[in-house]
């Protein structure tokens, strides 16, 4: 049932990019060497929040808390990622942020990486298994037939873009749940797999990019209020700039990417501009997670460009460089413009932030892990943090609490891919007012706060 409270509740644009660290972006960190314009400029016309977490520190899990505003661990997959052809995550029935607005009367659409998994056809019947595992067999897949339970049917309208990250296989666009093309060649970056023989890693951004401003244009026309996700796929790996973009950043492809990615987000905000949307739309530009380590021909650290700040760690850790992320509003006339917050918020917040905005209640059971920020984005001053605490997840599983400046590591080491940080203490407790890089780990000085941060982790785990 259609509410009539959704003229009370702005446009919503919300940009992920993937892999974008923290210190991948100018505004954030001035001593970074890449520029970023675009986003720079969403800074100087908006909020800019220092302290903003992804849910987890790899994509699948944090895409699935940003959808449901729940906390991915709750569901089947406790740690790593989706494949390409693995079975839907979200649970049938469960509301997403898509399904709630459709049902306020807006225009849904995600154009971009998806990697929350589909019913693909005859996946069952062939015993594919949970798909949890991305080497799933894809030859037991009729990919001639609509995935199912993808997108278009998790409250979107219009879903066009790629089913997990740029180098899974399948290598093909898919247009509500259907691939397009035919799937006759097999090509590989990184991961080997079929393809359309038209399908390049380098020709993704540009399509997410026409879609989304096509896909806005209509918008323009039919005066309903809409909400555009656009997941990204950049500067994830494959790191494939385009020709356009290739030595622009000075920082090798990498840099590249990312400024191809901003100016990607800059077509988007140039489009709400040209189009007169701009004043009653909330845009949101943030990353799934850190940046990955140093890989060859892509991060250049060694010439003085940090992709994760001052942060220790890097995405699929546990410390601060998994997923501290950056985090920007721009909601014209409403956010005030270059404004800064610093209080913790995680992606999650996105469902019952909408809900908030639109002056709907979010439906009994949904959202539980969900925590709004439309307080802040109104430019007022919130008597507590928007969130009581948040949790952290690595890739392998590994837990952490953050409540106030304390933190909390249910365990030693990254709980990731960065080596190190094993002390026998078993477990690690950070002030991040005193010690940002988390380098003194007080669980030996501070066994009350230990007791009283692990029972909070355990409470909200039951």
């Amino acid at each position: 049932m259609v509410s009539g409270a959704a003229a009370a509740g702005p446009n919503v644009v919300f940009v992920l990019a993937d892999d974008m660290g923290w210190g991948d972006w100018r505004a954030n960190f001035p001593e970074g060497k890449i520029a970023t314009p675009n986003i720079d400029r969403m800074a100087a016309e908006g909020m800019r929040f220092t302290d903003a977490h992804s849910a987890s520190a790899v994509c699948t899990p944090t895409r699935y808390g940003v959808m449901t505003g729940r906390y991915c661990w709750r569901s089947r997959l406790k740690k790593g990622v989706l494949g390409g052809w693995s079975p839907a995550l979200i649970e049938p029935g469960r509301a997403t942020v898509a399904t709630f607005l459709r049902d306020q009367g807006y225009e849904t659409a995600c154009i971009g990486k998806w990697h929350l998994g589909m019913d693909w056809a005859a996946a069952a019947a062939e015993g594919l298994g949970d798909g949890i595992d991305p080497k799933g067999d894809p030859r037991k897949i009729d990919f001639k037939e609509r995935a199912r339970r993808g997108p278009d049917e998790q409250g979107f309208g219009h879903w066009f873009g790629i089913s997990a990250s740029l180098d899974m296989p399948p290598y093909a666009f898919i247009r509500n749940g259907r691939i397009e093309g035919e799937l006759s060649v097999e090509k590989q970056w990184i991961r080997k797999g079929p393809a359309t023989p038209e399908f390049e890693a380098v020709d993704v951004v540009p399509a997410l990019q026409r879609e989304a401003v096509a896909w806005l244009e209509k918008r323009a026309a039919d005066a309903k209020p809409f909400f555009l996700y656009l997941p990204l796929t950049s500067p994830h790996t494959p790191v494939v700039p385009g020709k356009a973009w290739e030595g622009k950043s000075g920082m090798g492809m990498y840099g590249d990417f990312v400024m191809q990615t901003d100016a990607a987000c800059g077509a988007v905000l140039d489009a709400l501009d040209r189009l007169k949307l701009a004043e009653n739309t909330l845009v949101i530009f943030t990353s799934d997670n850190g940046a990955t380590p140093d890989n060859p021909g892509q991060r250049t650290d060694r010439a003085g460009h940090r992709s994760h700040g001052a942060w220790r760690g890097t995405k699929a850790d546990i410390w601060e460089g998994g997923h501290r992320v950056p985090f920007v509003a721009r909601w014209t006339g409403k956010t005030p413009a270059g404004t800064v917050c610093e209080d913790p918020i995680c992606l999650n917040m996105l469902f019952a932030t909408v809900g908030e905005l639109c002056g709907v209640k979010v439906p009994e059971g949904a959202a539980p892990d969900s925590y709004s920020i439309a307080g802040h984005l109104r430019g007022e001053q919130p008597k507590a943090a928007s969130h009581p605490y948040l949790i952290h997840h690595s890739i392998s599983g590994m837990f952490a609490v953050r409540q106030g400046s304390w933190k909390f590591i249910e365990g030693e080491g990254s709980g990731g891919w960065s080596n190190g940080g094993k002390d026998g203490k078993g477990a690690q407790l950070y002030d991040l007012s005193r010690d940002p890089g988390e380098k003194e780990n007080r669980v030996a000085a501070e066994q009350e706060k230990v007791v009283e941060l692990r029972a909070l982790l355990e409470k909200s785990r039951r």
